[in-house]
Order: structure tokens, then C-alpha cells, then sequence
């Protein structure tokens, strides 16, 4: 496999928002400027409307995702460069369409998916994507809302084999996790209903991990690894250093946000990672912030990377890549 040109981030239509953005706040604030550049005075009024809504819309468009990313959501990651050409990497996801009782859609939050994806692509490894039950992955909906798109997202929209991957994914009782080097669990609230229950899921990551595997995981991926073994038969997670999504962004986003869709998220996923891996012995540890959905963190522990959240889904990867080097080198 050809290793893919690096993907730069179309910047113009940001650029020109951006500058109207900006001359329509400076009409708003001093609308007297109306007349130095010769509108009649007769139509001032009508330019002042036409120069609110290109500033609410640019606002919406490119300042306040902006500001978001400034406060830490999807802030951005520069990757090492590697070069791993025949190398294969896997990703994993929940087939979960709905929430518990509802007809609320869920399932995979877009980034923990896409930023995997790009961080390997573009470092020469034949990336494979697969879920519970194979067949069309469920996106998040709030997810790809174009205010907490990551670039990676913007990327994806683009991408018309990654999109085609995500529509007809490998199902994980069809594949040997052996075969690949590097396994990426992605989250979503849809993982809260399906990987930390799936036995099939428990045993090949087991097998994995006892093969040397290098396995990554962020925000619920980690429910992944519930049921997963050591050599020993003592579980995987035990005195394992682990990060995940914290009870407190679940209900910061289930309590405060989530009322857009309805439901209390919180209430209705039956696994919560922080608390489940906590349950399981793992020597859990995060990063707070002002809403911790604005943080970020990622644990080492041997051949193990685990993320906080959707923010941390390029570092992930790339510490996982880092110790394929170090196998690779050794």
C-alpha cells in the first residue's frame, strides 16, 4: 500500500468567513462607518441587518469553535512522523444505535474514530475497521454537528473510502486480533451498551494483549478491556494505569448538554468507564478542567494507551505508534 499525501486542512472558506466576520462586527460596533465608504444614509439600515447576520453566522461558523478549541475541545496535536509501511492496524467500535428505552440515536463520537484512522493512514499502516456486529457503524449525532467537528472530522467528510469502511465495517467475530499490530478501541456513549458486555470482544483482546499486541483506547473505549484476561487469568485491568472518560464529564454532558436531546444520558448508559475500570482494579487517573470534556490525558502502561476523552485520540495513537518504534528498533 502507497503511503497517502499528507491532508493539509482547507483553510479558505475559514480565511474568508473569518475577514467578513470581522468587518461586519466593526459595521455593528461603529455603523457610522457606513458612511465613509458611501452607502446612502437611506440604506444604512438595511446594511446594518445584512451586516448582524453575516456576524452571527460567521460567529457561529468559525469564532466560537474557535474559542472552543482554545479552551481545550479537539486542541490541536502535531504526531510524530512515522513510517510504518506493512504494518496493520485495527479499529474497533460499538454497534449501539439507541439509547436504553429511547429512540435517541448514539453510538461512535466521530473524532475517537476519524483521528485514530488519519494518525495511522498517514503513517503507511493499512488501517481495518471493525464493530460488535459488523455492518453500518452509528455515528453520534451531536457528534458531527459542524460546531464539535475535529479537523480529523472535516477530513473524514471528505474521504470517500473511510466513509465506505464506516458503512460496511468487519465484524469482530470474523477476524484474528493477531494479525495486526496495533488494536484502537474508540468510544462513544454507544460503547457504554455493548463492549464492556461483549465476551467475543473480552477473549481476542485477551489474546492480543498475551501475543504482545499493542491495544489503545479513549473515553468508553476502554470498556473494551473489562473482560479481558492476563496469561494468568487475573484480569487485564487489574493494577493497570488507566485513563477514561470520568464520571464527571459524563455528567457534565448528560446533565447540561444532553437536555438538547431530550434525555439524561447519564441515567441511561449502564457502564460508566471510570467507575467500571475503578471496579475492576485499575489504577485509574485523569486530568480535571473547568468541564472536563475540555481536558485531556493519556496513560502508558506497557504495551497499554489509554485517552481520557475525545480530545485525546492523536496523542493515543501516536504514543502507540512510538512503541512500535521501539519494537520495530529492538
Amino acid at each position: 500500500m502507497s503511503k497517502p499525501a499528507p491532508y493539509r486542512t482547507k483553510m479558505t472558506e475559514k480565511i474568508i468567513v473569518g475577514t467578513l466576520t470581522l468587518i461586519a462586527l466593526f459595521f455593528n460596533l461603529y455603523p457610522e462607518g457606513l458612511d465613509y465608504i458611501g452607502v446612502p444614509k437611506e440604506k444604512n439600515f438595511i446594511w446594518s441587518i445584512i451586516f448582524r447576520v453575516i456576524f452571527i453566522i460567521g460567529f457561529l461558523r468559525v469564532i466560537f469553535p474557535l474559542f472552543l478549541r482554545l479552551l481545550g475541545l479537539h486542541r490541536h496535536y502535531s504526531i510524530k512522523h512515522f513510517d510504518f509501511k506493512g504494518k496493520k492496524a485495527l479499529i474497533i467500535t460499538s454497534s449501539a444505535r439507541e439509547h436504553s428505552g429511547t429512540n435517541k440515536k448514539t453510538g461512535v463520537w466521530t473524532s475517537e474514530l476519524t483521528s485514530p484512522y488519519f494518525a495511522f493512514l498517514d503513517s503507511g499502516i493499512e488501517v481495518d475497521i471493525a464493530s460488535i456486529k459488523g455492518g453500518e457503524i452509528p455515528l453520534e449525532p451531536v457528534s458531527t454537528w459542524w460546531l464539535f467537528r475535529s479537523n480529523e472530522d472535516e477530513r473524514f467528510l471528505y474521504d470517500g473510502e473511510l466513509q465506505k469502511k464506516i458503512k460496511t465495517s468487519l465484524k469482530i467475530d470474523d477476524l484474528d486480533f493477531t494479525d495486526y499490530d496495533l488494536l484502537f478501541l474508540s468510544g462513544g456513549w454507544g460503547a457504554a451498551y455493548d463492549l464492556g458486555f461483549s465476551d467475543i470482544l473480552g477473549e481476542k483482546i485477551s489474546k492480543a494483549y498475551q501475543s504482545d499486541k499493542i491495544i489503545g483506547a479513549v473515553c468508553h473505549g476502554p470498556l473494551g478491556l473489562l473482560k479481558a484476561k492476563k496469561e494468568d487469568g487475573s484480569p487485564l485491568l487489574e493494577n493497570l494505569k488507566v485513563t477514561g472518560v470520568t464520571d464527571k464529564q459524563l455528567k457534565e454532558l448528560g446533565i447540561d448538554m444532553f437536555p438538547l436531546t431530550g434525555i439524561n444520558v447519564i441515567k441511561k448508559t449502564p457502564h460508566h468507564p471510570e467507575r467500571e475500570m475503578k471496579k475492576a482494579g485499575a489504577l485509574f487517573e485523569s486530568k480535571k478542567g473547568l468541564r472536563d470534556y475540555l481536558a485531556t490525558h493519556v496513560v502508558r502502561d506497557k504495551n497499554i494507551v489509554t485517552g481520557q476523552n475525545q480530545n485525546s485520540g492523536n496523542e493515543t495513537a501516536e504514543k502507540m505508534m512510538s512503541i512500535l518504534e521501539e519494537k520495530v528498533k529492538s
